[in-house]
């Protein structure tokens, strides 16, 4: 039997029993997350870089310069003349030097060289910049709870992205044809996009901090997510369109609008046969959806817009009001581009506010899903 308590007695004698710690949102931060998302921003800007200098490369058609994949041996430039007539041989041997450029000379075959050379160079600084990255964050233990999967993730994106590069030129190399296929370079290009939006979402995720996201994943708009990733989906179509446009120079073929051959739709729209080889090697078709694919975007992006007007979060609306204001934009550039011919100085500013116009849509897809507190005035 236990003896009484005095009143009176000193209760910070008493042993206290043990307080719980607390739970994994208590824990704290461990790793580096802010670190770690400064260093996908800048594995964004890369490949946001190298989706340009490919889109320049295209446009210059410099892709099929350098006719062999040499991941580590090809960084080096060919050193001395002797170097470089080497190359130019392989690339004599190609049936776009044969159908197309058989009065090229060595001047004009370095200029594309150089192209080519870059652009899968910036390549290897991506790899070079995910690896360090990478194996420096694991081996000082800064990768955050949970992430390292899905940092290792981004690099086997990167290298798969390489592979499909090869795949893409090495389709330009057989044959006939003296152009990559147009459909190998929409992989390409939408597995790029693709790369861009995981970077991006993990390092908005990593800004923010799990305890952040966990408190605004309660506040989330449904409605408007859906509407969002709608639009995410038409604006990655419309990427994959234009890609087959670049791919056979579809822009190029009908300088005016709204009509197309003082058409709505074209005539020969499907005299290619089989039929469905019309919907990738036909310009005619393939610029006819690619503007119509480009009117759905218009619509829906003002439909997701007038939706996000009901949101109560400022910022959210903010997000949504540059959506519409980039659409928009980029609306007007894809009517220049056409009316000036794809001219590489327009195309590649069209291009470039794509992925500005891509990463503002996931931005306010992000948004949606996960509101930013705000005070109540």
């Amino acid at each position: 039997m236990s003896k009484p308590r005095n009143i009176f007695e000193d209760v910070s004698e008493t042993a206290r029993p043990d307080i719980p710690k607390g739970g994994v949102i208590d824990a704290g931060v461990r790793g580096a997350p802010r670190a770690v998302a400064m260093w996908l921003l800048v594995l964004f800007m890369l490949v946001a870089s190298t989706v340009v200098l490919g889109g320049l490369t295209r446009l210059t058609d410099s892709g099929l310069s350098i006719t062999e994949w040499k991941p580590v041996t090809g960084a080096l430039p060919p050193m001395g003349d002797t170097a470089w007539a080497e190359e130019f041989a392989k690339y004599q041997q190609s049936p776009e030097f044969q159908l197309q450029n058989s009065d090229m000379d060595m001047a004009a075959f370095k200029s594309i060289f150089w192209w080519e050379w870059s652009h899968r160079n910036l390549g290897r600084l991506i790899g070079m910049v995910w690896a360090i990255g990478f194996l420096f964050f694991l081996l000082t233990k800064r990768i955050p709870r949970g992430w390292t999967m899905r940092l290792l993730g981004v690099g086997v994106l990167g290298g798969l992205q390489g592979a499909v590069g090869w795949w893409m030129v090495s389709s330009g190399l057989t044959g006939r044809m003296v152009d990559v296929a147009s459909y190998r370079l929409a992989i390409h290009l939408g597995l790029a996009f693709f790369i861009l939006a995981v970077i991006a979402n993990y390092a908005w995720q990593l800004l923010r901090g799990d305890i952040a996201l966990m408190q605004a994943r309660r506040n989330r708009e449904a409605g408007l997510v859906n509407w969002a990733v709608i639009l995410l989906g038409l604006a990655f179509a419309q990427v994959l369109l234009g890609a087959l446009v670049a791919g056979i120079d579809a822009g190029r073929g009908f300088p005016e609008w709204p009509l197309m051959a003082g058409e709505f739709f074209p005539s020969n729209s499907f005299e290619l046969q089989p039929l469905w080889t019309n919907f990738f090697e036909n310009p005619a078709l393939v610029q006819f959806n690619h503007r119509m694919l480009g009117y759905l975007v218009f619509l829906t992006t003002l439909l997701v817009w007038w939706r996000s007007r009901k949101s109560p979060v400022a910022k959210t609306k903010k997000t949504f009001n540059m959506i519409l204001s980039m659409v928009l934009l980029q609306v007007v550039l894809g009517i220049v581009t056409v009316l000036f011919s794809a001219q590489w100085h327009i195309a590649i500013t069209h291009q470039i506010f794509a992925i500005m116009t891509f990463t503002v849509i996931l931005r306010g897809w992000f948004m949606a899903r996960f509101p930013v507190a705000q005070s109540l005035r």
